[in-house]
C-alpha cells in the first residue's frame, strides 16, 4: 500500500507542566462509586500530561512503525537518495521526503523486486511528481526481497537506489 502526502504532524510541548518551585502542585481527587467498591485517584496536573503524552507518542508510534526516512535530493543539491542502499522489516513504512533539487519521484523497477510484487501498488506513477520542499510519499513493503528504485526525471542522472526488505 502507498500513499503520497505533504504534512507535516506537530506534537504539542509540555513543558508548562513542569512544577515551578515556588509554587505549588496542583492535585485533583476523583472518587467514583459503584454498588461494590469505593476508591479514589489522585493525581498532580504534571503526572496527568506526562501520561497523555507518553500515551499518544506509544499510539503514534505503534501505528506508523516507520524504519527509515530517505531524502530526495542530498544536502549540496546532488541527484540522489540518501541514504540509497539501506535494509527495512517487512511491514515497516519508508517515506520518502523531498530535500533539494526537486521534482523527484519514486518508482521501483519492474524487473529488480520481487516476483508477485505489483509494481504499480509501491511505485508512484511516472508522470507523479514532488514539487515542493517536504513533499512526501510514503510505502510498506510486506514482501521479503531486495528492490530497485529510481527518480524518473533524473535516472539518467543516477539516481536510484535500493532497499532490502528481511
Amino acid at each position: 500500500m502507498a500513499s503520497v502526502t505533504s504534512t507535516a504532524i506537530t506534537i504539542p510541548s509540555f513543558t508548562a507542566l513542569k512544577a515551578n518551585p515556588t509554587t505549588k502542585a496542583v492535585i485533583s481527587t476523583v472518587k467514583v462509586s459503584s454498588p461494590s467498591k469505593l476508591f479514589s485517584v489522585k493525581a498532580s496536573l504534571k503526572d496527568f500530561g506526562v501520561a497523555v503524552v507518553a500515551t499518544a507518542a506509544t499510539a503514534i508510534l505503534a501505528s506508523n512503525a516507520l524504519a527509515v526516512e530517505v531524502l530526495l535530493g542530498s544536502d549540496d543539491g546532488g541527484l540522489a537518495f540518501v541514504p540509497n542502499d539501506f535494509s527495512v522489516s517487512a511491514g515497516e513504512k519508508i517515506v520518502f521526503k523531498n530535500n533539494a533539487g526537486f521534482p523527484h519521484n519514486v518508482v521501483f523497477d519492474e524487473d529488480e523486486i520481487p516476483g508477485g510484487v505489483d509494481v504499480s501498488k509501491i511505485s508512484m506513477a511516472e508522470e507523479d511528481l514532488l514539487n515542493g520542499p517536504g513533499e512526501s510519499y510514503s510505502v510498506t513493503l510486506s514482501e521479503k526481497g531486495s528492490y530497485s528504485f529510481y527518480c524518473s526525471p533524473h535516472q539518467g542522472a543516477g539516481m536510484k537506489g535500493k532497499v532490502t526488505v528481511n
